[in-house]
């Protein structure tokens, strides 16, 4: 009685450690760790049914418990997960399974036992090695990883010494499995088990297909040779090891159509992506064409927030990764509190068509951290895709602003117009022949703004017109290379919104310099509208005698 009530109390402990550890750390999967948990109480209650004298009980809690821990190893591999190809994994572990069995019945024979040792128990033991080792090698030096396969080893020591000889020593092997198991769930680590990874397609092989269609067919075989050979003595075995390479290869075929079902949603929705990325004539249809791209590659409740920032460099900069990685990738991601949940930052500069759009810009997508994983390439892609887009319509619009300019150059080149066109920081994009005789200049200097031609005294008066919406009138005076001053009434029209345009067109009269202020300008009211040196000579004109 003592016994069995040790096995409940090392049992129920290591199943609440576990569960304190998942609620601690909080993985990004908590199914395998709960199915583990599931294991390790069913795995206490045989060994209490065992110490009590119930072994039929005891046999299906084992049976039980192996199913349990095989689901949730095998939840640690699943797509997406720290082992981003379990493929060769599960085809590995059906051939190991079958060899196991031919091995046990035509090498050792007899009815599956040596002394006290049970086929199954070995077999199951053996497998979870093999997965618990290809946990250790994906996570390398993942204490988690490390405990899970201690306990496995333990349990496989403690289901032969038993079968050898029944004592409390032979025994501690499953105590170390207990122990280990809950200690794995308390570490930090156990998260990394279940972070998801992007898949990688597993390129078909006719010798791995071979090997599973071999693992396959060797249990009925085994039946069939013992069959014809006499009376099956290894009917439960032979049961046991066909259900579980049967179960691997439901597994591998399920992964098989759920991956090409997903790439064949990917193609697709890339596909309508790109057609109409190709035709949108503006940023509007752009961003349409990726918000509806995102709703076909990712569910509705695995979607947060989208952000398609076309030309914000701040906060494309603002999620750039740390120092020490690669800020130039083609996405990086941002953890939210929780671990659910990310955030994945796709940026939208591209080398070297970046001059187009040089301040970037970024396709932020948060919702549910395995879902993002799973369509992190497909939004790569869509985000560049949209790059281009935008790039191209920029692009197209400065071919077209270049024309605008070449056709009113050859429109004005022979007629006396002062005119200008600047862009929105003001800088002259062209500049009427008859304003550069105006000032006395044979070209203007490159990236000339419009405040450099203005006489000091009218540049902020000059800039504050500039800088508010609506048409206007003002009056300046321009400053020539031999620092003479010539007065004009420059009218400005706000054409930022114009497609072809996207500035200021600047058209001036020049106003001569032989007549007083209030003569030539009996339209203005106030005299603070006239350049600072028009009203001091104004004002000594007026108040000489």
């Amino acid at each position: 009685m003592l016994s069995a009530l040790e096995w409940i109390i090392l049992g129920a402990g290591s199943a609440a450690a576990i569960a304190i550890g998942v609620c601690r750390h909080r993985p990004a999967r908590i199914g395998p760790w709960f199915l583990l948990a599931g294991s390790v109480l069913l795995l206490a209650i045989g060994d209490a049914a065992l110490a009590l004298d119930h072994g039929q009980l005891a046999e299906v809690c084992y049976y039980g418990m192996f199913a349990l821990v095989a689901c949730g190893l095998l939840q640690f591999t699943r797509g997406g997960a720290i082992l981003v190809d379990r493929a060769r994994l599960i085809d590995l572990l059906a051939f190991s399974c079958a060899a196991l069995l031919v091995v046990w019945v035509f090498v050792i024979g007899g009815t599956g036992q040596i002394g006290q040792i049970s086929a199954a128990d070995v077999i199951g033991d053996l497998l979870l090695i093999v997965v618990s080792v290809r946990l250790l090698m994906a996570t390398g030096r993942n204490v988690a990883a490390i405990l899970l396969l201690v306990g496995a080893v333990g349990m496989l020591g403690s289901d032969i010494a038993w079968g050898l000889a029944e004592n409390w020593w032979t025994e501690s092997g499953y105590r170390v499995l207990y122990l280990a198991w809950g200690a794995s769930a308390l570490h930090p680590s156990m998260s990394r088990l279940t972070v998801p990874m992007p898949t990688r397609p597993s390129p078909w092989r006719g010798h791995w297909a071979a090997l599973l269609g071999i693992s396959v067919a060797t249990p009925p075989a085994v039946l069939m040779i013992e069959a014809l050979s006499g009376d099956v003595t290894d009917g439960l075995l032979i049961a046991i090891a066909g259900a579980i390479t049967l179960t691997l290869t439901i597994t591998r075929l399920a992964d098989s159509v759920a991956q090409n079902s997903r790439a064949l949603l990917r193609e697709r929705t890339l596909r309508e992506a790109s057609a109409a990325l190709v035709a949108a004539a503006g940023p509007d249809e752009v961003d349409r064409a990726v918000r509806a791209a995102i709703d076909g590659l990712m569910p509705a409740a695995a979607l947060h927030k989208v952000v398609f920032a076309m030309d914000d460099r701040q906060l494309t900069m603002e999620a750039v990764p740390p120092a020490g990685t690669d800020p130039r990738g083609r996405s990086w991601w941002v953890q939210d509190s929780d671990n659910d949940d990310a955030t994945l930052v796709c940026p939208l500069w591209l080398e070297p068509l970046a001059v187009a759009r040089p301040s970037g810009g970024a396709l932020v997508v948060a919702g549910h951290r395995e879902d993002l994983t799973a369509t992190q390439d497909a939004l790569e892609v869509l985000a560049g895709q949209a790059a281009l887009a935008l790039d191209r319509i920029t692009l197209v619009e400065a071919v077209g602003r270049r024309d605008s300019d070449l056709y009113l150059r050859a429109v004005v080149r022979n007629t006396a117009e002062l005119m200008l066109v600047i862009d929105e920081d003001q800088r002259i994009r062209y500049a009427s022949p008859a304003l550069r005789d105006l000032i006395g200049v044979d070209e203007l200097p490159p990236l000339a703004t419009l405040t450099e031609l203005v006489h000091p005294d009218d540049r902020t008066q000059v800039r504050q017109a500039l800088q508010d919406d609506g048409d206007g009138v003002l009056f300046c005076s321009l400053r020539r290379p031999d620092e003479r001053q010539v007065l004009v009434e420059a009218t400005y029209r706000d054409l930022r919104d114009d497609r072809l345009v996207q500035g200021y067109v600047v058209t001036m009269r020049h106003v001569p310099t032989g007549h007083e202020p209030d003569e030539r300008l009996p339209h203005i009211d106030h005299v603070d509208e006239l350049p600072a040196w028009v009203n001091r000579r104004s004002a000594q004109h007026k108040f000489r005698y």
